[in-house]
């Protein structure tokens, strides 16, 4: 069985004159962070990759996860081609995951990420929010395989709050 964590970047600024991939985090997205991570904490189980895009805003959302879950350094892997919107690339990285990890933890961008989990999952949404998480397990036993999967968990801030 694998399970695939979809976690959408923090709110982001666009005050600065910066190229997209540099984009930093509001501070509403450090509090949206922590309501979902506190959340996700009694459900979360260790042995999980994290895979984040190298955009600020991706990476500073998953340190933020990587510290709050206690995450170790070599279960940490920061990937440029995770700087995507567009999902058939997201979804050929997922597919391309080692099977020695059961459990993957991705943290992108939209619209690829919400795509994802309504083509992955079996429950549809409109929107994944900023810091906004969605879990899907399958039945399947390598990522080259998976196909339509079971959502069994989503947390979006603004229900937390």
């Amino acid at each position: 069985m694998k399970r695939l964590v979809l976690v959408r970047h923090g709110k982001s600024s666009w005050n600065n004159n910066l190229p997209d991939h540099e984009r930093p985090l509001k501070k509403r997205a450090f509090k949206d962070a922590k309501v979902v991570i506190n959340a996700f904490k009694h459900f979360y189980k260790p042995g999980a990759l994290f895979c984040t895009s190298y955009a600020v805003r991706a990476h500073e959302t998953a340190k933020l996860f990587k510290e709050g879950l206690n995450i170790p350094e070599k279960d940490f892997k920061v990937l440029e081609e995770l700087y995507t919107f567009n999902q058939n690339d997201l979804l050929s990285l997922i597919k391309s995951s080692s099977d020695e990890m059961d459990k993957l933890i991705v943290f992108g961008h939209n619209p690829a990420m919400t795509i994802l989990v309504n083509s992955l999952g079996d429950k549809k949404i409109d929107n994944l929010p900023t810091t906004g998480l969605c879990v899907i397990d399958f039945e399947e036993e390598h990522w080259e395989d998976i196909q339509k999967g079971k959502t069994i968990l989503t947390l979006f801030p603004k229900n937390l709050r």
